[in-house]
């Protein structure tokens, strides 16, 4: 996922090192000089120094290669005209922006901005939700015991295909709850076997969606 950050302080440099160390390509748009190099000094991306509502900025930094734009400066504001140059002249398909006054939250949604949050964790959550690849969806999030059920599509190319799910090399704490196919629903069991075209409902958490996709929606390997 091609990720654009506005604002290189500590929450931004925080959301650097997290999607980087996760493999996600990763540009900063920040107008401190001195930010700026840190960054690039520290990693292996690219760095705009500029103002991040700017539309020339937004198009160094790559705006409309973009697969989500999170604007994390300290001024609401700013995050908030970001991510709409970001919607509505690069067309980029998810905004994310940190609020910092709590009570600006409901206009930020009313104006467009698809996630208004102030917990840095759960940014980076977002962004890596988002980047899990389109086979799976997040139907709902428990709020004890940080739980999810997840729908996962089975395609031809998918590695799960032909597979019982007792050799499926399956991450731990993940459970597959349903297996719906056509007009069934089949409680799997170890010896059910998916085929494409299968929807598979399984019980995870966050930290696990990755490595089920993987297992589930990922691709075969060529013989």
């Amino acid at each position: 996922m091609n990720a654009v950050i506005i604002g290189g302080g500590k929450v931004g440099w925080y959301l650097v090192k997290t999607l980087v160390a996760r493999g996600h390509s990763v540009t900063v748009v920040d107008d401190d000089p001195r930010a700026c190099e840190r960054l690039a000094a520290e990693f292996n991306i690219t760095v705009i120094c500029g103002d991040g509502t700017s539309l020339r900025s937004l198009a160094d930094a790559g705006a409309e290669r973009a697969g989500v734009l999170v604007a994390v400066t300290g001024q609401d504001e700013e995050n908030l005209v970001a991510c709409q140059l970001a919607k509505r002249m690069f067309s980029v398909p998810k905004t994310i922006a940190r609020v910092n006054n709590p009570k600006n939250e409901r206009a930020f949604h009313a104006l467009g901005v698809n996630e208004a949050v102030s917990s840095t964790s759960i940014i980076a959550g977002l962004i890596e939700r988002e980047a899990v690849a389109s086979s799976i969806k997040t139907l709902f999030t428990f709020q004890r015991g940080d739980l999810q059920i997840v729908e996962v599509d089975i395609e031809a190319s998918s590695a799960a295909v032909g597979l019982a799910v007792k050799d499926m090399r399956l991450p731990e704490h993940c459970v597959l709850v349903s297996v719906i196919r056509g007009e069934s629903v089949i409680i799997p069991r170890g010896d059910t076997v998916l085929e494409a075209g299968d929807v598979v409902l399984a019980l995870t958490s966050p930290d696990r969606q990755e490595a089920l996709n993987r297992a589930l929606g990922g691709r075969k390997r060529r013989s």
